[in-house]
């Protein structure tokens, strides 16, 4: 008669017959056909009957009625083997169903029974035994709460916890988190990235939250509003500028740095003033404001909004708004009636601000045109700003800048918040201008002039600033003078935004100390403004990112609101095309090999907004290029 074994091999219990016995090894027979050599240690039970596949049979199904618990209660505290036990628990000599049967039970639950060797138990101690079933029961309970929320985010609905950690789910998920287990779970069975489960679930009112909110979380975790801070005021004794002052700035600027004068001289000539709002003149270094505007380092721009860098109330109580007395820094040149500088002189004093001049009213009536034509209509401030632009032109020159205009477009971005469409708030409108207008001229060239002559004066004064110097094509920041030979000059120190740069707060307090022989805020060498300078560059940069991105989704959603299926692009490199009527390129992969400048017509398949990406074929060539523009490829929008 055949003798069987059961054996244990890679932590599972198998059955086979022996076919030969070696006393210390065996050759077996499994259930499977499959020979095997056992050494006789780890055998567990030799068996006359049943036979091996029945044996596990029914071993596993009497295994399955055994009440763990029960076992565990009537278990001695000693270890012991599992066949004793089974004679034990059975009152008589156990088949080998019953053995086999005790052995499955008690090695299937090692919570309530330790190995302690092949075939050999110990009955968990009592203190530990209840730790882990109350580790398993909350398992168990996470386990439900998973389920539970995978199924609601399936059906389209925010489950009340996921909704708590949005931000986190989104942007820095935590995987050992059961929300985070959920969403992934839901994301798998949805077929569905997690930004857009969660769009559809309502979590996010559009994809303009999903990329507004990220930068706010990545940026501004503690959010977007302003700590308590010690209200700033105006020193309490100015001298008063005897001038009339206006501001020149687009319809959305609230932060108005700098406004100028124009007052004719007695003798001839005129004294031209540029005058820069002075925030500095309200909170020194190491107050709650520096702090804040040391965090923010600058106003963050975007299309439709933008976040200032100091509180609004502050802004409002140094911007150059019309109809008060601001306090600025003054820069005046003395010029002679052919434009020829011929004194110069810096000022801390009030200015009074009479009025503020906007774009898009001024630049109808003063524009290329009517400067270089027959004079244009008439205009108030036209005398002014045509000196302003003849001055111009003459500082222009001087850092040896060809007088030309650009013929580059520069895009504006407006979003009217009022309305919306089926991708959410907003609708945008995107508006072109030709980049070097005489106002762009005119504003540029002052506030070039103001900050060369700004920055040599704390050079020659000994005291450190922010400068911009550029070498070699290379542009850097440095707190010495280093010329800057993209510009012409010999140094340059932000110092014309104050109210929305720290580097130009920075040296607006050393200008300042300068001019009034007070103390300057930051000594030679100074850690902390390497360290501002540093953070700045960094800073600065991802807003900048940001602001490019945010330009590149409001023209998705300008296409989409058009409805536009078919777009003209010019080639600007192998693939890649941009549109003429909005700031946007991208890759079209179906198009054939096209010459740089090349116009073709393209047929728009799918926008993606939160990808902020655009599928795009290609149709047909319009036109070819005359000759091949090889400044394409630098008149970029930024990055794909």
């Amino acid at each position: 008669m055949p003798m069987f074994v059961l054996y244990e091999e890679d932590g599972a219990f198998k059955a086979g017959t022996i076919l030969a016995d070696n006393e210390a090894t065996l050759q077996v027979e499994n259930t499977h056909g499959k020979r095997v050599k056992l050494k006789r240690a780890n055998v567990l039970l030799e068996f006359l009957e049943p036979a091996p596949a029945e044996l596990l049979r029914r071993a596993e199904a009497e295994a399955e009625e055994l009440d763990i618990e029960f076992l565990w209660e009537v278990c001695g505290d000693e270890e012991f083997a599992f066949a004793d036990f089974a004679a034990e628990y059975q009152g008589h000599k156990p088949t080998a169903v019953e053995s086999a049967a005790v052995l499955l039970r008690l090695h299937s639950a090692p919570i309530w029974f330790h190995r302690k060797g092949k075939g050999r138990f110990r009955k968990a101690p009592a203190e530990i035994l209840q730790a882990a079933l109350a580790g398993l029961e909350k398992k168990r309970q996470q386990a439900a709460l998973i389920e539970h929320m995978r199924a609601e985010l399936v059906e389209g609905r925010l489950p009340t916890e996921l909704g708590a950690l949005l931000p986190q789910a989104l942007y820095r998920p935590d995987r050992n988190r059961n929300e985070i287990k959920a969403l992934e779970a839901a994301c798998v069975d949805t077929g569905l990235s997690a930004p857009r489960l969660l769009l559809k679930c309502g979590a996010l009112s559009s994809s303009y939250d999903f990329h507004y909110n990220r930068f706010l979380f990545e940026n501004f975790p503690e959010g977007a509003g302003f700590p308590a801070f010690a209200p700033a005021s105006w020193p309490s004794q100015l001298p008063r500028a005897e001038v009339v002052a206006f501001s020149i700035d687009d319809a959305s600027t609230t932060e108005i740095d700098d406004a100028f004068s124009v007052t004719p001289r007695a003798g001839g000539g005129w004294r031209i003033g540029i005058h820069i709002a002075a925030p500095a003149l309200g909170f020194v270094r190491g107050t709650e404001l520096d702090a804040i505007a040391r965090r923010r380092l600058s106003t963050i721009y975007m299309p439709g909004d933008k976040l200032t860098m100091l509180p609004d109330e502050v802004v409002q109580t140094f911007t150059l708004i019309a109809g008060r007395e601001c306090p600025a820094v003054s820069l005046y040149l003395d010029i002679t009636p052919g434009l020829a500088i011929v004194g110069q002189e810096s000022r801390v004093e009030l200015v009074p601000i009479v009025a503020n001049l906007r774009h898009h009213d001024i630049e109808p009536l003063f524009n290329d045109a009517s400067v270089h034509g027959e004079g244009g209509p008439d205009f108030t401030w036209k005398r002014e700003l045509t000196l302003l632009w003849d001055l111009a032109t003459v500082l222009e020159a001087g850092r040896g800048k060809a007088g030309g205009n650009e013929d580059r477009v520069d895009f504006g971005f407006s979003v009217d918040w009022t309305q919306g469409s089926a991708d959410g708030p907003g609708l945008v409108s995107i508006s072109r201008r030709l980049r070097g207008s005489p106002l762009d001229k005119l504003v540029a060239e002052l506030m070039i002039h103001a900050n060369v002559t700004w920055g040599r004066l704390l050079d020659e004064a000994g005291v450190p600033g922010l400068y911009r110097a550029q070498g070699g094509g290379k542009v850097r920041m440095t707190t010495v003078a280093a010329p800057h030979e993209g510009l012409g000059v010999e140094c340059y120190a932000w110092s014309s935004s104050p109210l929305r740069r720290y580097v130009d707060l920075v040296n607006q307090w050393q200008i300042v100390a300068v001019l009034q022989g007070g103390t300057p805020a930051f000594a030679p060498r100074s850690a902390d403004l390497m360290a501002a300078l540093r953070d700045f560059e960094l800073t600065y940069a991802d807003y900048a990112e940001f602001q490019r991105r945010m330009e590149r989704y409001w023209c998705l959603r300008w296409l989409r609101q058009h409805q536009r299926g078919e777009v003209d692009a010019t080639v600007v490199r192998e693939n890649i095309v941009r549109l003429g009527e909005i700031p946007l390129m991208f890759r079209v992969p179906s198009m054939p090999l096209q010459l740089p400048g090349s116009q073709v017509r393209l047929v728009v398949e799918h926008t993606d907004l939160l990808d902020v990406e655009v599928d795009a074929r290609f149709q047909r060539v319009l036109a070819e290029p005359e000759t091949q523009d090889d400044s394409l490829a630098a008149d970029a929008f930024g990055p794909l």
